[in-house]
């Protein structure tokens, strides 16, 4: 096996982020261990489509999602494509290999009304940790960044003069992103309090916990739900959704497609279109109003 130099190529060569390395490593080390264990194979760079089909059926039956099975298995295909490329074997058992049937997900945004309601009408606390959770609603909504690229956010990339901010995107893709007057004013302010603290053990960071340490995921979430369960009756309620209401909006508003592509950073089109669904109901309200054929 050749892990320890397709984790290198992964994150030199790729440029794959240290959760998606991760991933890819845990799940060539599951079959790994499928081969082992069921098939007393150690090595499965010579294992053949036969064994990943039985490692396929046997998550099926243990009840994982054909969405999970998907990704496991393009972490075996990256991982075999590799060993191709370097010459450790000549076929590649996953060329033919299609993947599991999905079906497509509906994330389903949160209105304006549900945004103004959390940011203009529930009292934030005037402390720290009130006006940080304020600016990451505010943040998440008016900029579309994911979840992590929110955790990795530094003081040095911030341009509160230009009023951007540069996010370090998936493989290590830079953006510029607009701040919006609103949220540079809470930006300030949150600096001003983040100042106050005690101690500063991540002051690189933007995001801190009232300790001083970068902020994680899971505050991130628990922040997102806690507030919106106040005012949606939603069932998900966490931070993708407020990337997915940030481009919604947009093209509700009729943002042009490419523009919301470049600002979600997005490397294809095809990313960006999952999100037009809901644009199509507005769509209808201005073809019905605006179409002469509409009146008859």
């Amino acid at each position: 096996m050749e892990l320890s130099a397709f984790n290198d190529y992964l994150s030199l060569e790729k440029n794959y982020s240290d959760h998606t390395l991760h991933a890819y490593i845990q799940d060539i080390q599951a079959f790994c261990k499928f081969c082992s264990q069921g098939y007393a194979l150690s090595d499965i760079d010579r294992a053949d489509y036969s064994l990943v089909r039985s490692w396929i059926v046997h998550l099926v039956n243990e009840g994982i999602s054909n969405r999970t099975i998907n990704r496991k298995a393009a972490s075996l295909k990256a991982y075999y494509k590799y060993l191709q490329r370097i010459g450790c074997i000549e076929v590649n058992p996953m060329a033919k290999h299609t993947a599991l049937k999905t079906s497509k997900k509906l994330e389903i945004p949160f209105s304006e009304t549900e945004m103004v309601n959390v940011l203009d009408q529930i009292p934030f606390d005037d402390d720290f940790e009130g006006t940080r959770d304020k600016l990451i609603i505010e943040l998440l909504y008016t900029t579309g960044i994911r979840r992590a690229e929110l955790i990795s956010l530094k003081i040095k990339d911030v341009n509160p003069i230009g009023n951007t901010i540069k996010v370090l995107g998936k493989r290590n893709k830079e953006r510029i992103l607009p701040l919006l007057p609103s949220t540079k004013k809470i930006f300030m302010d949150y600096i001003d309090k983040r100042n106050a603290l005690g101690a500063l053990i991540d002051k690189e960071h933007v995001f801190l916990s009232k300790r001083g340490n970068k902020i994680y995921e899971t505050l991130v979430y628990r922040i997102i739900n806690g507030y919106f369960s106040r005012v949606s009756s939603k069932v998900k309620k966490s931070p993708h959704i407020l990337r997915h209401t940030f481009a919604t909006h947009l093209l509700n508003k009729g943002a042009d497609l490419n523009s919301v592509k470049e600002l979600l950073g997005h490397s294809s089109l095809a990313s960006t279109q999952v999100y037009t669904h809901n644009s199509i109901s507005e769509l209808k309200k201005v073809h019905s109003l605006a179409h002469p054929r509409s009146k008859k």
